[in-house]
């Protein structure tokens, strides 16, 4: 039976753990050209466009062995040039796994929900799998482990969010979360964490205070104030978001050996200032970097015999 990726809820904590020591070893073999993939093609439906996502998988694809073929909005509009159903149905017929970019939660369960072959959420509006899967692959790299670790996020509670704190409970990272009232997290996808985490040994807090929540935090995450489609509120998520910046006043607060994280693309002066984005705590390019091997692994594991 067909496996798909659409959210790291559905993945046990084995089973993520797995998947991350797989993105180790490709890691090791990078550039290393594979045939795991040999004679299939992956399809890359993006409704919004992107830089590591897109160059991530193709090269991911191609170091495999298979073949991208990518199908940008023009080629492919969800629900409105063609059904979600026919466009599943048709590209199963033609490729061995769709890797989808949507702008709506309901359009990436449609696919996986009608598609033969397996589907993989590149990003949606609730969930960002392969962004989380690269954050802890990263975190353990310079952490050697997950234990005792905390995870400040300081800003939006988005699908960013969603997933990194999802993948954080699942191996046992305790998370805080600060931000301003009315942009907290979902509440559905917080009480199905909180679960996880009681039976991980780990917490999720939340609050306003971003002081409180990086005080001590080994990993301090931000992500942009006005995410793609909501350029409309940018003046005014400016407004609500100000006190939420990571600085060098901020940080001190952290633990002396915190890293600090961001998914890319920053605003440097808005989220986050640019001697703490570009400092030596930085670890973005490796988060940047672990986006193609976690992502290889995840191929690996839903295409190849040997995944």
């Amino acid at each position: 039976m067909k496996r798909d990726l659409i959210r790291l809820l559905d993945y046990t904590s084995a089973e993520i753990l797995s998947l991350i020591g797989s993105a180790d070893m490709l890691k090791k073999q990078k550039g290393m050209l594979r045939s795991d993939l040999k004679g299939k093609t992956v399809a890359l439906v993006f409704q919004k466009p992107s830089n590591r996502t897109r160059v991530s998988f193709e090269v991911g694809v191609y170091e495999l062995g298979g073949n991208c073929l990518y199908l940008g909005p023009e080629e492919i509009n969800l629900g409105k040039r063609e059904s979600t159903y026919d466009v599943a149905k048709t590209l199963s017929r033609y490729v061995h796994c769709i890797v989808a970019r949507v702008y709506h939660h309901k359009d990436i369960a449609e696919l996986a929900q009608y598609a033969d072959v397996p589907v993989i959420n590149a990003l949606c509006d609730l969930y960002h799998p392969c962004q989380a899967l690269a954050d802890i692959q990263t975190i353990r790299e310079q952490f050697k482990g997950f234990k005792a670790l905390t995870l400040a996020y300081v800003g939006d509670g988005n699908n960013v969010f969603h997933s990194l704190m999802m993948a954080c409970v699942k191996v046992g990272i305790n998370v805080r979360f600060a931000g301003p009232k009315g942009y907290g997290p979902d509440i559905k996808i917080v009480n199905a964490a909180k679960d996880i985490a009681r039976g991980n040994g780990c917490k999720i807090e939340f609050g306003k205070n971003p002081k409180e929540a990086v005080k001590g935090a080994n990993v301090v995450y931000s992500d942009v104030w006005v995410s793609m489609g909501q350029e409309k509120e940018t003046a005014k998520r400016i407004r609500e978001f100000k006190g939420y910046q990571i600085n060098k006043d901020l940080v001190k607060l952290a633990d002396r050996n915190y890293i600090f994280m961001h998914c890319l693309p920053a605003h440097r002066g808005m989220e986050v200032t640019a001697d703490i984005i570009d400092g030596d705590h930085s670890v973005i390019f490796d988060q940047a970097e672990n986006r193609l091997h976690a992502q290889k692994a995840v191929l690996l594991k839903l295409l190849s015999k040997k995944g």
